[in-house]
């Protein structure tokens, strides 16, 4: 097969999800993913690569697809329009974006209702991290502001990339795609694992 004719599709920020069809990327080696995600089966083929996601190493327009998923809100303000139109660099016109992240305005919603009874400090020694300690909960439940709903907004901050430092609505998504001239966007919106976390859901073609 020729080099022009290679179909390259990347999934940034794999983590415990690399896509057999796709090039993984991920900050962290495989062997450190296997032992964050234990429960996760990982093949025997499977790759990832630390390349650094701000200056991937691939010419314009060679990507036939990039997805990321959950990634997004991990980038600060200053790397999010370098992230951006990096991915615009790489896709090929008529290349696909995918990408999912947190839905924060739904998020702020549910906390501004929630009840404001905090407990306990945040903790994140090994038994707090193995039965998800939440501010003094150990529940997924939406009914308190500073549980789960405050991880929700800030990211779990049990390991280091875990931290949120960003936020998205579906407005801005749009708008940030129009300004880099993607079209045919569209976007859902769907509860993480169907019971957590709302979550944008995105696929857009470069034009």
């Amino acid at each position: 097969m020729k080099e022009k004719d290679v179909d390259i599709k990347l999934n940034i920020g794999c983590g415990g999800r690399p896509l057999s069809s796709y090039m993984n990327i991920d900050s962290d080696n495989l062997e450190t993913l296997k032992k964050r995600y234990p429960l996760q089966d990982f093949s025997d083929t499977t790759e990832v690569f630390q390349y650094d996601i701000f200056n991937l190493p691939f010419p314009d327009g060679k990507v036939s697809e990039v997805r990321t998923d959950s990634l997004i809100e991990h980038l600060s303000f200053i790397e999010e329009p370098k992230f951006f139109n990096e991915v615009k660099r790489v896709l090929r016109p008529g290349g696909i974006f995918i990408f999912s992240t947190t839905n924060f305005e739904k998020i702020v919603k549910l906390w501004l209702k929630a009840k404001d009874d905090w407990k306990e400090f945040y903790r994140n020694d090994n038994d707090a991290i193995e039965k998800q300690h939440w501010f003094g909960q150990y529940s997924y439940g939406t009914d308190n502001r500073w549980g789960y709903l405050s991880a929700m907004i800030f990211g779990s901050q049990n390991g280091e990339g875990q931290f949120h430092k960003n936020c998205y609505t579906i407005p801005k998504i749009r708008a940030i795609l129009d300004h880099l001239n993607f079209i045919d966007v569209d976007i859902t919106e769907t509860l993480w694992k169907g019971d957590r976390d709302p979550m944008i859901n995105v696929r857009a073609i470069k034009g």
